[in-house]
């Protein structure tokens, strides 16, 4: 009997694939909205919004980057 803490298989130990999206290529349908409505919101305080809007920037570019990684990481093994 498979513990709780298996990932769940089929008969002969063949991985079930996820039914739901993948998560991590839907979080950019999240900061995409914010960075126009930093811009737009926070027009009467330059420095805020510019020091937010780098913040939000690199870390889309971050997550960016970490997928892409992950991506190359999958294929090579």
């Amino acid at each position: 009997m498979a513990s709780p803490s298996d990932p769940p298989t089929l008969e002969g130990g063949v991985r079930r694939q996820k039914k739901g999206p993948p998560l991590k290529f839907l979080v950019p349908l999240v900061y995409a909205p914010i960075l126009p409505l930093i811009r737009i919101s926070l027009r009467k305080n330059p420095v805020l919004r510019d020091r937010l809007f780098t913040v939000v920037l690199a870390g889309a570019f971050a997550h960016g980057f970490y997928l892409v990684t992950d991506l190359y990481d999958a294929e090579s093994k």
